[in-house]
């Protein structure tokens, strides 16, 4: 059930330098030769990967965050972090579950992987978790704030669509089902099974 990790839209070449190591993102550099024959430094950033769960309990409502975040606004959004290093992204979804609201599941389906930004190397993997049952805690980090909220399928879709959603990737599938009535259906198979 493992995804495969996209192949980088620009990928950084393997002389690139990298001229900054910071704390999520490193920068790399390397002189990049035009069309006229001129070379000019391109620069990209790369960041660990991270992962999203579409999370659904066992009476079939998805549950999300409603989050806060010391330098954004309140959103609401999926759960999930980032991959550490040596984990799995599965690995990695099943963690953040856990941590981020107390529940687990032993029913998990890949749903999607993209690479949002072409001049940053990251890819973002999401997750389905089915019967996710309470096993104990939130576990949060000291930089999040996260309060459980639980959906209908159709709730939900409408919370994609709005403006509280922080999730762009997401919202795109779901904007896209919402266009076509056969598209929407085989998603709400597919989430809550």
């Amino acid at each position: 059930m493992e995804m495969k990790r996209l192949s980088s839209k620009q990928p950084i070449p393997p002389d690139a330098k990298r001229v900054f190591h910071g704390v999520i993102f490193d920068v790399y550099q390397w002189q990049q030769k035009l069309f006229d024959g001129s070379y000019q430094t391109f620069e990209k950033l790369k960041r660990p990967d991270t992962v999203l769960i579409i999370a659904v309990n066992r009476e079939g409502k998805i549950f999300f965050g409603r989050q806060e975040q010391p330098d954004k606004a309140p959103f609401a959004g999926l759960l999930g972090g980032r991959v550490e290093e040596g984990e799995t992204p599965l690995e990695a979804a099943k963690r953040e579950l856990l941590e981020e609201s107390g529940y687990a599941s032993d029913e998990w389906d890949s749903f999607d992987v993209v690479e949002p930004v072409s001049k940053i190397d990251w890819s973002i993997y999401t997750f389905i978790a089915r019967k996710c049952r309470k096993v104990g805690n939130q576990k949060l980090e000291a930089g999040e704030r996260i309060i459980l909220a639980f959906a209908t399928f159709e709730e939900f879709v409408d919370l994609t669509l709005s403006k509280e959603f922080g999730d762009s990737e997401i919202r795109v599938r779901f904007l896209e089902a919402k266009l076509d009535p056969a598209k929407m259906a085989g998603l709400k198979r597919l989430i809550i099974g």
